[in-house]
Parts: structure tokens; C-alpha cells; sequence
């Protein structure tokens, strides 16, 4: 019996590889600011679940509204609803500054492959750009990904990313970020799940990790550093 693959799957795995032509290889989604700040190697796999739990899970359904609204061919105005309700979530400038850049980079790959379809145009002309689960939810719902696919991609790109920066940071054999992600699966699940769950753009989470806030500022004005955030 042969599997054709579809748009989507091809989408999903894209948007999982690191070499992804988006900027994400600057980012360590908050760990050399955790390390920084005494994070030990051990706690590596726990400050990925805390992320997953409470950035993720903000960042995971806004991607999932985002998604519905390109679907759905919503209003530029509805999307600016959606921008102000992150951005209110999104309380460290550097954090929103990284999240930025990050949806910059989706949203320029994005206007190269459909550079007419209308929710493109209106992510591009976002007032203040747009942050990284807007920029993905226009992409999962152009590719044709499902709301569970497009929250699985937001969770599992953090994750990641953690886990690419750790070869960086630390003196960790190449096979332990392996399973540090494989023993998240769950976790990215769970919340994957809840994140579907929000019915709308007021209804997305509020939770936050203050300490991930903290060590970004700490972060931020440090003059030696090797990833943005």
C-alpha cells in the first residue's frame, strides 16, 4: 500500500528542521539567558517542559487563532486583534523583540511562496511586524495544516530550538537533547491539545514564566553573548 504525502506533512517537516531559512538558529528560546542566570545542565529537560507549559502554551494557541483567521479570510483588523492580545501576553521587550524577528523571518519565507494570498499581505502589512505565532498560523493554514499540526509545530519548535542551543552551551553529548525532546512528547501533547482548546482571541492563555522574563532583561544588556534571546 503506498502513503502519498501531503502539503501539510511536508509543511510539519519543514517547520521542525533547524535549517529553515527563518532566523531561528539565533535563538536558544531562553536558554543561555536560564544557563546565565544558574540553570544547571540537569534542569535542562525541566525549563523545557516549564516553557512548554506556560510560553507554549500562550504561543501555542495564538498560533492556532491565527490559523483559524487565515482560514476563515478574517479582517486586517481581526489580525491586529490578535497581535494586541500576544503582545499584551508578551510583557519583556526583548521577548517580543525576539518574537518579532522570529515571525519576520516566517513571514518573508512566507510572501515568497505565496506572495498573493491575501492573509500574506496583511501579515506583511502588520503595523510593528508581526510576532512568530502569527507569522506560523498563516503558514500552517496556507500548507494545510490542522489546528492540532500548527500547535504541535509552535510547541515542538521551542523545544527544539532549547535542545539545538544546548550543543552549543554545554559540554553535552549530541545524543542527550535527543531525549530530552523525546521525553517532552507528552508534555507537547498535552499542550498541543489545550491550546486547540481556546475558542477565541481573548480566550488565549495568560501564563507566564517570571523568570524566563527576568533573564531575558539580564540577558538583553549583556555585551557578550552568542544568541539573541
Amino acid at each position: 500500500m503506498s502513503i502519498e504525502m501531503t502539503s501539510a506533512d511536508i509543511a510539519s517537516m519543514l517547520l521542525a528542521d533547524g535549517r529553515l531559512p527563518t532566523g531561528g538558529h539565533a535563538h536558544s528560546s531562553g536558554l543561555e539567558p536560564a544557563l546565565a542566570g544558574g540553570l544547571l545542565q540537569s534542569q535542562v529537560p525541566d525549563f523545557i517542559r516549564g516553557r512548554l507549559e506556560t510560553v507554549g502554551l500562550v504561543e501555542a494557541a495564538a498560533t492556532v487563532i491565527a490559523r483559524r483567521w487565515a482560514v476563515s479570510e478574517g479582517s486586517a483588523g481581526e489580525l491586529e486583534d490578535i497581535s494586541r492580545e500576544l503582545l499584551a501576553r508578551t510583557p519583556s521587550a526583548p521577548l517580543r523583540e525576539a518574537s518579532i524577528q522570529l515571525g519576520r523571518g516566517l513571514a518573508r519565507l512566507a510572501s515568497r511562496l505565496w506572495p498573493q494570498h491575501p492573509a500574506v499581505q496583511m501579515l506583511m502589512a502588520l503595523p510593528g511586524h508581526p510576532m512568530r505565532p502569527l507569522a506560523l498560523g498563516v503558514f500552517t493554514a496556507i500548507s494545510g495544516m490542522d489546528d492540532l499540526q500548527a500547535a504541535r509545530s509552535c510547541l515542538y519548535d521551542d523545544a527544539q530550538t532549547v535542545a539545538s542551543a544546548a550543543l552549543k552551551l554545554l559540554p553535552v553529548d549530541p545524543a542527550e537533547p535527543v531525549e530530552w525532546l523525546l521525553r517532552a512528547a507528552s508534555t507537547i501533547e498535552t499542550v498541543a491539545k489545550a491550546a486547540v482548546a481556546v475558542e477565541g482571541v481573548t480566550d488565549i492563555p495568560a501564563t507566564t514564566g517570571p523568570l524566563v522574563e527576568q533573564w531575558s532583561l539580564e540577558h538583553h544588556a549583556r555585551s557578550r553573548r552568542i544568541f539573541r534571546a
